[in-house]
């Protein structure tokens, strides 16, 4: 019996996954010209949801893409796509909706291309969550050591960093140079041409010193959602935190640091160029938010990204091997 297929929404039309297709003369592909949003749930239920298609408006509106649904109309279409992949997903697993938005053919080959309509395309889709951030379930105990690259971040007076979007060439090529780095669970954490620190490959980045936090002012960043959510933590909490620049002098005088993403929420950071940051542990202050981010969603995230861990590690060896934006195997 064929196993039933994940559909994915195209412009508000269901297909099947394996037939998901963009043109190659699309300016996605020509450009690297589409926005994007990838959110997650606990419980299966939607995680910031409203957040993450107010910043895809915003980075659409800065790249001129007119997205062709309203945002309550978008969020009908991810819940839509969510619930026709919801028997699909294992029953302990977690919907990964990735928002894709292409401004579609470029006018040369508008209505030059068969069977290809003009205009922009949405594209949603549903991947089990547990295929992304189970590999990481280590580094929740052993931390990862952040590696400065020589691929600096690109300041927001060249391209804004705020609008999420898909030329990212400059990260794949971060995370190739930490790639060639000795040593194991090695993060890219970038700088700008001033120096100061930035954000990882797709995670931004927090350091603590004397009870305080401190994370890279918002210029010349992606403002993560999930970095919003942790000062919202600090403060409700009652913990100071601070926007600055940062250097990597900085960070050596800290003790602990971390980073946040969607997918994992929170990742300790150990060292830096293999150099520890405290005691070169996970921190305590790291522990207690990520702690309490789980209480607040009802989800003990360290131990359910274990257990996917545990339960995946049959299949691990049998997975082709291919660079992911926090992993490089060297042979």
């Amino acid at each position: 019996m064929t196993q039933p297929e994940r559909l994915v929404s195209i412009n508000g039309e269901l297909a099947p996954e394996s037939e998901a297709r963009l043109s190659i003369y699309d300016s996605a592909l020509m450009f690297g010209d589409m926005v994007f949003e990838m959110t997650r749930s606990f419980n299966r239920e939607h995680f910031k949801l409203q957040e993450h298609i107010d910043r895809l408006y915003a980075s659409a509106a800065w790249v001129a893409i007119d997205i062709p649904m309203t945002k309550a109309e978008m969020i009908d279409a991810v819940y839509e796509v969510a619930q026709q992949n919801e028997g699909l997903l294992d029953t302990d697993d977690e919907h990964r909706m990735m928002i894709n938005v292409t401004r579609g053919l470029p006018g040369i080959y508008a209505g030059r291309v068969q069977g290809q309509s003009t205009g922009p395309k949405v594209i949603i889709a549903d991947f089990p969550l547990r295929w992304t951030v189970s590999p990481m379930a280590p580094l929740f105990e052993t931390g990862v050591n952040a590696v400065i690259p020589a691929q600096q971040a690109i300041p927001a007076y060249l391209m804004e960093p705020k609008v999420k979007n898909r030329s990212r060439l400059f990260y794949m090529m971060a995370n190739l140079q930490v790639s060639q780095v000795k040593g194991d669970n090695n993060w890219a954490l970038m700088t700008d041409p001033d120096g100061f620190i930035t954000e990882g490959t797709g995670a931004n980045f927090f350091i603590v010193r004397d009870g305080r936090l401190f994370t890279p002012e918002p210029r010349n960043i992606l403002r993560g959602i999930s970095r919003d959510y942790i000062m919202d933590l600090a403060r409700e909490m009652n913990i100071e935190c601070v926007e600055s620049n940062l250097e990597p002098f900085d960070i050596m005088q800290a003790d602990e640091a971390f980073m946040t993403a969607t997918p994992f929420c929170m990742i300790p950071v150990v060292s830096l160029d293999s150099r520890p940051i405290g005691d070169g542990k996970p921190g305590e202050l790291t522990g207690q938010l990520l702690s309490e981010w789980g209480n607040r969603v009802d989800v003990d995230i360290v131990d359910q990204i274990k257990s996917w861990n545990v339960a995946d590690a049959e299949t691990a060896a049998t997975r082709p091997i291919a660079p992911t934006p926090y992993e490089f195997r060297k042979e």
